[in-house]
């Protein structure tokens, strides 16, 4: 057992997230084929599988095995407290419509937060055969081998990841912030997942991302995988990520979407 009292090791809290987090993807993969719609959160459209309480079981009950004075906070559970000055930040089935849908895009994210700040992240994508680590200050890493996000491309040319809210008003709004935005890239991609897409950005497989309405359990590890991997992850006004707003892209590219963004009012719900 771990002494929590004294001030963890990042690289013992990311081997732990990529253990746990390997093991709840291998627990949903195997259950992707039998799922069932157990109830909805916000709204019908934002559905909560049987899986993702599995899931999320499974990876509380293995941290505080390892370290029971720790906090935990995850999306479907709701937060537990700690001593140890770490909180766990989990999302057990990032992608759950996709995950209903038998489709490869989502994620199991884990990050370890110290002091407020996010040290360690495991992102399991299993139907893909990923599994994204960082430490903060140490780069990120693909199935062991190091990344590096490709350099940025003009505005013009990017490919940009995006998502949409659950609510009929904030989708609206969404569409018409899209309309603006689209003639002025190379395309845009809406692939339902944050920790997908934000990975996605560490390997070249967009260029850039914003989406409003994700939640810290959204970006937390995703978005510590990216900017280990170069890539500038951030908020409304040059703040931090927000529920309001995630900006992510090359610092180049991320300065040219974030003017294009700001008059748009893509951090409200119009």
């Amino acid at each position: 057992m771990n002494n929590t009292h004294h001030t963890p090791d990042p690289e013992s809290l990311r081997d732990l997230a990529v253990s746990v987090a390997a093991e709840a993807g291998e627990l949903a993969a195997e259950g992707q084929a039998g799922i069932t719609v157990l109830d909805t959160k916000s709204s019908p459209t934002d559905v909560v599988t049987k899986m993702d309480r599995a899931a999320e079981e499974l990876i509380r009950t293995r941290l505080l095995q390892e370290r029971p004075d720790d906090a935990i906070l995850g999306e479907e559970g709701g937060g537990a407290p700690g001593t140890s000055g770490v909180r766990w930040i989990v999302d057990p089935i990032d992608g759950t419509v996709n995950y209903l849908y038998g489709l490869p895009d989502w994620a199991v994210a884990i990050a370890a937060e110290v002091g407020g700040r996010v040290v360690a992240a495991a992102v399991a994508v299993p139907v893909r055969g990923e599994m994204f680590e960082a430490v903060l200050g140490a780069g990120a890493y693909r199935n062991r081998e190091p990344l590096r996000a490709p350099a940025a491309v003009p505005l013009e040319r990017a490919l940009v990841a995006t998502g949409f809210g659950y609510s009929a008003r904030r989708r609206e709004h969404q569409a018409r912030v899209l309309l603006d935005v689209l003639p002025r890239i190379r395309d845009i991609r809406r692939d339902g997942s944050a920790a997908v897409d934000l990975t996605g950005l560490a390997v070249g497989r967009y260029n850039a991302y914003y989406e409003r309405g994700l939640n810290l359990w959204d970006w937390a590890a995703p978005g510590l995988i990216a900017a280990e991997a170069g890539i500038r992850v951030g908020g409304p006004n040059g703040g931090p990520p927000s529920t309001d707003l995630v900006i992510a892209a090359r610092p180049e590219l991320y300065e040219d979407l974030e003017v294009l963004l700001a008059p748009l009012a893509a951090d409200t719900d119009g």
